[in-house]
């Protein structure tokens, strides 16, 4: 799977993916820093990369509607949360990539859990 790190995820997250045997990318190491949430998901679209964020704005499909790019995983962390936490929800995430793809989709990536968005049915 190729992967983006968002500008809150540093380079022992991404460390993590690639042991797992993922291709990953970073804001930081490409210089995107700040660039606008808008901009941010184009350039995943252009390098098919899924994007792994802390960002809560990306879990709003209205907005990032997850069947027009690569996967979009929204890591969910407690309050005052750890390094710990953010790499348990990591592990979590690795753990679900190798049992389903997460093109087209929206993951929100919770302590020991992911919950899939499900889009509602349009109506006829």
């Amino acid at each position: 799977m190729r992967i983006k790190l968002d500008e809150n995820l540093g380079e022992s997250i991404a460390q993590m993916f690639r042991v797992a045997g993922h291709e990953v990318e970073t804001v930081a190491s490409e210089n995107l820093w700040g660039i606008p949430d808008r901009d941010l998901i184009s350039v995943c679209q252009r390098e098919e990369r899924c994007l792994v964020t802390l960002d809560m704005d990306f879990a709003n499909p209205l907005v990032f509607r997850p069947s027009d790019y690569f996967g979009i995983a929204v890591l969910r962390l407690p309050a005052q949360a750890t390094l710990e936490d953010i790499k348990a929800l990591v592990q979590t995430l690795i753990d679900g990539l190798s049992q389903a793809p997460i093109k087209g989709n929206l993951w929100i990536v919770q302590k020991k859990r992911i919950r899939v968005y499900q889009p509602e049915p349009e109506s006829p």
